[in-house]
């Protein structure tokens, strides 16, 4: 046994905290009998591997990395100012990585094993990480985290970053004090929950917000009440979805609905909400383009058990929604590329980037 896992033992024999500053703490008290030569670094390391993400732990330090990429233990990328780079962090082992995993979702009482391959857990600094592990995933453990960028906070901080035109960030303002429910669309990493959480910073402070969320991501000011969805748990129970959430919020006086992402029969009363009060609203949803956004909200929400005939559905659709926020990526670069205005029979684009 090594100097570093004689002092991470102790550190645990010794420890009745789990904060990580009051860990750090007793390690630089007990490196000096167990590990004289061990560094401050090192101290920090071992503590990171009892509570934290180990060896990825200081990439969250970073406020430029938005993404870290483990393909196994010997292969771990991060997405750093938009651009992908190979780093030189390793893992010992497959089960290493493996137990990072366990221990970060453990005490949100999720597991992740081999009869339960994948899971999918919020962080407690707000970033979605999801692991797949063998044998669902052929070559070893696999993890993506998904960090949060609050580093753009309102909509004059996008017009700043060129993310969109000073005339796109004016009509962006008026469809939120307009109460207008809005749409964004786009593909994966194109950055539609920052979107989101800029648009949400322009809502008036006396509404009273309820965000659904798979995972907590939204960082909103004002008045805020946030719900969200949890899966099964070992047992098979406990599963509270999107859609029941977003019933529950109907019953706790919104003025405004913000689903972080529709993905499922949810589309359907998401949209009967919205065709019956609650304006200024808004989603995100994964699609490369308006129309398309559309027509997946209509196709997930005939998914749902109620059989709605899908002429009714289209018109309720158009009806509840009233513009679409197209966001892309260009390599490294996210932004608003359209803005589109929801009428009867078309869409009106009023921007284009």
């Amino acid at each position: 046994m090594s100097d570093i896992d004689r002092l991470i033992e102790r550190i645990i024999d010794r420890s009745s905290s789990l904060d990580r500053g009051s860990l750090i703490e007793a390690g630089m008290i007990e490196r000096a009998t167990i590990a004289p030569l061990a560094t401050e670094t090192s101290v920090v390391r071992a503590v990171d591997s009892i509570i934290g993400l180990g060896p990825l732990q200081g990439f969250t330090d970073d406020p430029m990395v938005t993404d870290i990429l483990v393909n196994g233990p010997s292969e771990v990328w991060i997405e750093r100012s938009g651009e992908l780079e190979r780093t030189d962090v390793v893992f010992r082992s497959d089960d290493d990585v493996v137990a990072m995993v366990r221990r970060v979702v453990s005490r949100i009482g999720l597991r992740i094993d081999r009869s339960s391959p994948a899971v999918d857990a919020r962080l407690p600094d707000g970033s979605r990480l999801h692991a797949v592990i063998p044998p669902a995933a052929v070559d070893g453990p696999i993890v993506a985290i998904r960090r949060f960028n609050n580093a753009v906070r309102d909509v004059d901080d996008l017009v700043r970053s060129k993310s969109v035109g000073e005339d796109g960030g004016e009509i962006l303002k008026s469809l939120v004090l307009d109460r207008t429910n809005l749409l964004i669309a786009g593909a994966t990493g194109s950055g539609k929950t920052t979107l989101l959480n800029v648009l949400c910073s322009e809502i008036p402070s006396g509404d009273r917000i309820i965000t659904i969320e798979d995972a907590a991501e939204l960082a909103l000011p004002g008045h805020v009440v946030r719900l969200e969805a949890h899966p099964p748990n070992a047992e098979g129970a406990g599963e509270i979805t999107i859609r029941s959430l977003l019933r529950h919020a109907l019953r706790l006086r919104p003025d405004r609905l913000v689903v972080g992402e529709v993905r499922g029969t949810e589309a359907l009363d998401m949209i009967q909400a919205l065709n019956t009060g609650h304006a200024g609203s808004m989603s995100t949803v994964h699609a490369n383009g308006p129309r398309e956004a559309l027509d997946r909200i209509a196709a997930m929400a005939a998914m749902a058990p109620e059989r709605v005939p899908p002429e009714t559905l289209v018109g309720q659709v158009r009806s509840a929604i009233g513009a679409i926020v197209l966001v892309t990526r260009v390599g490294g670069t996210r932004g608003v590329r359209s803005i589109h205005i929801v009428e009867e029979d078309d869409l009106n684009e009023v921007y284009r980037c």
